[in-house]
């Protein structure tokens, strides 16, 4: 990966004055509007979706370093923002295909690395989903496909976020205890294989390699981690 000054620049507004990168992530789309339509008798508008998003812009980015928005019912908040925040676009598609589980990574279609950054991004971001375990032709069609993204984002000289959510094609239930007990493998691994410079991403955001519930002291069900053990095996 190389950081140009550009990039730096870019970065440097994206983050807080320690260089902590401190974003409010306001991108949600379709659960958004299933947890809207839980408190009123039509479906949310898009009206009522930019409106919400203008709300949270207005009122939180005084205190957050960056916001991360969607093209698709954020850009009238993108006008709010605090003056001082940075922002970033999501680049995906909301969701993934129910009927396979493939959940195969798909961009919006309107919208490029260089139509991103011509709204006043400073930061693309994608969100992909990714099991290390799937077939390697599946795999490397979804690396194939970060690559793309990479290299508009290099050419544009704006910074790459990728978010990476693992899964397991075998384990329906993310909740459950059977996931709770491959998931730190699978998000370490993903990191690896995203860590690679061929996929020009400045930023990793990774989730929480274990599911908390089933931490020792944490949860009131079945122990799968224990808190040393996490220790030695995030740290150096």
């Amino acid at each position: 990966m190389v950081l140009t000054e550009q990039k730096r620049n870019y970065l440097e507004k994206l983050s807080t004055k320690e260089g902590v990168i401190s974003a409010l992530a306001f991108d949600q789309r379709g659960a958004l509007k299933r947890l809207m339509a839980q408190y009123q008798d039509t479906e949310p508008t898009v009206a009522q979706m930019e409106e919400l998003k203008v709300l949270v812009a207005e009122e939180l980015t005084p205190f957050a370093s960056s916001m991360l928005l969607d093209p698709e019912y954020g850009l009238p908040a993108t006008k709010v923002l605090d003056a001082e925040a940075g922002l970033l676009l999501a680049y995906e598609k909301t969701g993934y295909d129910t009927s396979s589980t493939k959940r195969l990574p798909d961009c919006l279609n309107l919208w490029s690395a260089k139509r991103i950054k011509e709204q006043g991004a400073d930061a693309v971001k994608f969100l992909l989903y990714y099991d290390v375990d799937s077939a390697d032709e599946l795999n490397q069609e979804k690396q194939a496909y970060i690559e793309r993204i990479g290299s508009e984002c290099a050419a544009e000289e704006i910074p790459f976020f990728l978010e990476i959510l693992a899964y397991d094609e075998t384990i329906a239930d993310a909740g459950s205890v059977e996931y709770a007990k491959v998931k730190p493998r699978k998000v370490i691994e993903a990191m690896k294989v995203f860590s690679d410079p061929r996929f020009n991403i400045d930023v990793l955001k990774v989730e929480v390699p274990v599911n908390v519930k089933y931490v020792e002291g944490f949860g009131d069900g079945e122990i799968v981690h224990s808190p040393i053990r996490i220790f030695y095996a995030l740290g150096p």
